[in-house]
Order: C-alpha cells, then sequence, then structure tokens
C-alpha cells in the first residue's frame, strides 16, 4: 500500500449491548503506515472499537473498512491481512516460545520453513533470540509481551493492532517494547493502531483521536492539539489542598485537584502576570503549600482539560 492510501475507516459506528452504548457514531480514517492512537480512560469504549475494526465484534451501526473490505462482508480476508495483541496474553504460557511462534505461524498457513526463518528474524528485533526454547510462562512481563508481539505480525500483516500493549508492565519494559514497536514499524512500514490510557505513550503518534463514553472528543496530530491550548501547566503541592482550592480558583481560575496536587492552565507569554499571581499563593498560603512549579501541557492535560 502507498502512504496517504487509507488503510482503515469507520462511518458512525456505533456498538450497542442491550441497552448500553458502547460507542456511539464513531467516524474516523487511519492512513496506510500510519501510527494511529485510539486514546481513553479505561471503560471509554476503546477495545470494543479495535475489536471491531479487527472483525472480532460486529458494529450494531455504522461501516467498517479494513482495506478496502467491509469487515461485516468479509471478516475472514481482513483477518488476513491484520495482526492483533489482546490486553491479555495469547500465549500458551507451558510451551516455548518458539513453538508458540511456530504455531501461530501455521495457523496463518505459514510453511514451517518460512515461520522458522521468520521467529528468528522477529526474536533478533525483540532480543529474544536466547529465550527461544524457553517455556513462556518462565519469561519476564516484558519478555512476553515481546513474544505476544512477535506472535502478531509472524503472518507479516499490513495492520497491527495494539490493545494497551503495555498495561501491567514497569516503567522499564515500557520503554523496552516501546523501543521494539518503533523498531518493527521503521524495518516493516506497516500500520499500527494502538488504544492506550497512558497518554504519554502516544506523543509520538501521528495522529490521535479521543474517546471517552463511546464518543469522540478531540482528534488530531498529537503536537497540533498541543499547541493549540497555547498553555503551561501549574503545578502547586499541598497536604491541604482540597481545603486550599477554593480559595487558589478565585486567583487563578477553574483547575483540578489530584491528590495532593492543583492544577491550573495558565497562558503562555504572561510570565509577569503568573509570576504575580505565584507570589500572592507563596505569601498568603506561605504555611501550607510544599511546592509551586509550572511545566510544559501534555497530551493528558489536553484530554482532561477538554473534557471539563
Amino acid at each position: 500500500m502507498t502512504k496517504n492510501t487509507v488503510a482503515i475507516e469507520l462511518f458512525n459506528v456505533t456498538k450497542r449491548y442491550s441497552d448500553v452504548l458502547a460507542t456511539n457514531s464513531v467516524s474516523f480514517q487511519v492512513k496506510a503506515g500510519e501510527f494511529f492512537g485510539l486514546l481513553g480512560p479505561n471503560g471509554a469504549g476503546k477495545t470494543t472499537t479495535i475489536n471491531m475494526m479487527a472483525s472480532i465484534l460486529k458494529p450494531s451501526e455504522g461501516q467498517i473498512k479494513v482495506l478496502g473490505l467491509d469487515v461485516k462482508k468479509k471478516p475472514v480476508e481482513v483477518r488476513k491481512n491484520i495482526g492483533l495483541v489482546f490486553q491479555d496474553s495469547a500465549l500458551d504460557r507451558q510451551l516455548t516460545v518458539r513453538e508458540n511462534l511456530i504455531f501461530a505461524g501455521m495457523l496463518h498457513g505459514l510453511g514451517r520453513k518460512v515461520v522458522e526463518k521468520r521467529l528468528t528474524d522477529l526474536l533478533t528485533l525483540f532480543d529474544l533470540v536466547d529465550k527461544k526454547d524457553r517455556p513462556v510462562g518462565s519469561l519476564s512481563g516484558g519478555q512476553r509481551r515481546g513474544v505476544d508481539i512477535a506472535r502478531g505480525v509472524i503472518h507479516q500483516p499490513n495492520i497491527l493492532f495494539l490493545d494497551e500493549p503495555t498495561i501491567g508492565l514497569d516503567v522499564t519494559a515500557r520503554v523496552r517494547i516501546w523501543r521494539f514497536i518503533h523498531k518493527l514499524r521503521k524495518s516493516n512500514g506497516i500500520t499500527i493502531v494502538l488504544t492506550t490510557h497512558y497518554l504519554e505513550e502516544a506523543e509520538s503518534c501521528d495522529n490521535v483521536c479521543f474517546i471517552d463514553e463511546g464518543r469522540i472528543v478531540l482528534k488530531g496530530k498529537p503536537l497540533e492539539l498541543i499547541k493549540e491550548f497555547d498553555s503551561e501547566i501549574l503545578e502547586i503541592e499541598s497536604s491541604d489542598i482540597d481545603e486550599l482550592f477554593p480559595s487558589l480558583r478565585t486567583i487563578l481560575g477553574d483547575g483540578r485537584v489530584d491528590f495532593k496536587t492543583a492544577y491550573f492552565r495558565v497562558k503562555k507569554n504572561q510570565e509577569l502576570v503568573v509570576s504575580q499571581k505565584i507570589e500572592k499563593i507563596k505569601s498568603k498560603f506561605s504555611t501550607s503549600i510544599s511546592r509551586v512549579s509550572i511545566r510544559p501541557i501534555n497530551l493528558n492535560d489536553v484530554f482532561i482539560w477538554v473534557n471539563t
């Protein structure tokens, strides 16, 4: 597929479970070779949407096309062209890494020699060659996730769906997995669709789509979305933040509280005004506040402020 070719199209896709709307009139496009992020909190409808794109679930209304194929009418053809890494591992923990990948390759109709060549290449990419004869159950969480991804691409799909690929992993393992994913994308030119609620992971996406309660609330290029907000975040930390928050709002305007920290959005290029407000806060609440700082806005901030 050539660049700018549309790989995935959703048209007003709705999924109902009895009287519950899991997704509500969702529409977007993903281009060939794109790294696309479907973002939002737990329960937002991300997994339902990815399962519909992968032909595992049928939409109640609307249409989904993957590589020009209608997922309702041609689900088998769609599955031949996609790879899917689920939130929960699909590996057999009793089998070795090599046995899992051979089994996955043969399910896709690949010959033994082809599978052996591809699994060696993939395990090299994921730095797992020395683990190929070990049972999957003996690997670390990050290593198992690497094998999950290798399993999802051993048939060389045009599109790879990653549903919360780093959920439950520590920071080191998450960084390692993302290093592998970017290597894979660079070497194969594969289209990747990611779902995650770790929004910092999506800042390298070409485009993102924020979904909440089954609806799209925002979409665009990450850097452009951040730039449009033209703001920074003022953080104020205190063990008494809940009691202080109403007074802080009278000085700084609308904000939010998370545990011991209050967050306020302040406009860029207004250093004098902001510094005067900070000095007023420090003077008024000096004994209660433990930290005041300003940092750049990120995707997480963008999503939170859109929904407040």
